[in-house]
């Protein structure tokens, strides 16, 4: 356990707890209750957004914290550090999307698209391999770890000034994005040297294979389990109440979660208590409860079966990849209904459409504006002036001025990403309805 973090106090609060109060009252977190999480932002019904979605993995992640911390305890009474998982873990989670961009997961698509096949091309020759990668495979999860410690124009040094073992916790894909086997990848290039020195400090060892490549924190497989638990299981029930799946087939597949023969008593206990309600809705709420709490006892149980290989760097593959062969069936279950009905669904798709159309066109104003600053160009000069303060610098580079961009793009909510669309283009005016 050495080496993982440090647990002094800062006034009645540790530095754990604080870390998450920072999350809680910061306005890039705010921002998320205007981010599609999947759906469109209905007006009558509510379906979940990135702030809710963040706060639901946070809640998990502080069960399956706790949960570890409590076998944990006994065998370490002395460590400081062990009470605190819960809270590490949950503020992981909270901060985890704070880098997605509007418009749901073809926000991250459609950075990476104006870059490989858009107007963005035509700045490759002007950046190293590693920074073009960071544009062409743009991941969320490295613009978060960024927006938590980039010191941007006016701010305070350190971002959010959060330990190291919250930092660690929510970057699943521990390499730059020069050494990405998939499109994934934890930090970009202006903050690679930053993480090397939280790998230093918390003892993260580095890949056998690659050097640059790091092994994942221990506490990143339970934010990701948090995740994965939540993003799967609550979709089914905000496509029930759209009415994209029917009752029936979103209680089949919740279901599917238990074995008939070996969880009797368990199946009993839910048939009598969906006996007791009447209410649809409030049926499928239970069902969802009752199958998050079964996955976070498996998660936890997985963890505890592989605590050695994942304490030593060695353990691959994710907790919920690693479920029982019933668990495992339903979540494959519930996966391809999710891509068949839920994420190809009309409405999805129009918001994806829409998104990128938006962003491409918000980044090409904005970024042309920014790698071409005529000072004869009275436009160019009008569509910088757009700019918030914090995302404008000083520099030559390249990469900056691009990054300084994508910072103000990725970081705007769906709405206002629209707004500033229409405006830019003749649609609508200010004060003109």
């Amino acid at each position: 356990m050495e080496g993982w973090a440090s647990s002094e106090k800062s006034e009645d609060r540790t530095q754990f707890q604080r870390d998450y109060d920072r999350i809680i009252f910061s306005s890039p977190f705010r921002r998320m209750q205007n981010k599609t999480q999947v759906f469109p932002l209905p007006e009558h019904i509510f379906v979940h957004n990135r702030l809710t979605h963040s706060l639901e993995v946070a809640s998990v992640g502080r069960s399956l914290g706790n949960l570890f911390s409590e076998k944990l305890v006994n065998k370490f009474p002395a460590n400081p550090f062990i009470p605190e998982i819960g809270t590490i873990v949950s503020t992981a989670c909270l901060a985890h999307d704070l880098g997605n961009p509007p418009f749901g997961h073809s926000g991250e698509a459609a950075i990476s698209n104006f870059f490989m096949k858009g107007a963005g091309q035509e700045f490759q020759t002007q950046l190293t391999e590693g920074e073009w990668k960071d544009f062409t495979h743009f991941d969320g999860n490295a613009n978060a770890f960024r927006i938590l410690t980039h010191q941007f124009n006016g701010k305070r040094p350190g971002g959010f000034a959060l330990t190291y073992s919250t930092l660690a916790g929510i970057v699943k894909y521990p390499h730059e994005s020069v050494f990405a086997k998939k499109p994934k990848f934890g930090f970009f290039q202006s903050e690679k040297e930053d993480y090397k020195k939280i790998a230093t400090e918390l003892e993260i060892a580095s890949q056998p294979d690659n050097l640059k490549s790091f092994v994942r924190h221990p506490l990143v497989y339970l934010v990701e389990a948090a995740d994965d638990i939540c993003y799967q299981i609550m979709d089914l029930e905000d496509a029930f109440k759209l009415g994209i799946l029917s009752f029936e087939q979103t209680k089949e597949l919740y279901l599917g979660f238990y074995d008939f023969e070996l969880d009797r008593k368990n199946i009993k206990n839910i048939e009598a208590t969906l006996m007791r309600v009447s209410d649809k809705n409030e049926q499928i709420s239970y069902l969802r409860a009752v199958v998050i709490g079964k996955l976070i006892y498996e998660s936890i149980r997985i963890f505890e079966e592989n605590q050695d290989n994942i304490l030593k760097g060695v353990f691959s593959g994710s907790l919920i990849a690693s479920l029982q062969k019933k668990q495992a069936d339903a979540m494959n279950r519930v996966k391809e209904i999710s891509y068949s009905q839920i994420y190809n669904h009309r409405s999805v798709v129009e918001i994806e459409i829409a998104g990128y159309k938006i962003i491409g066109t918000l980044l090409e104003e904005f970024v042309g504006a920014v790698m071409n600053p005529d000072p004869k160009d009275k436009y160019s000069k009008k569509i910088l002036s757009l700019l918030p303060r914090q995302y404008k610098i000083e520099s030559d580079s390249a990469y900056l001025k691009i990054q300084s961009v994508v910072d103000f793009v990725s970081g705007m909510t769906d709405i206002f990403a629209l707004d500033l669309y229409r405006k830019i283009n003749g649609i609508s005016l200010p004060g003109v309805v």
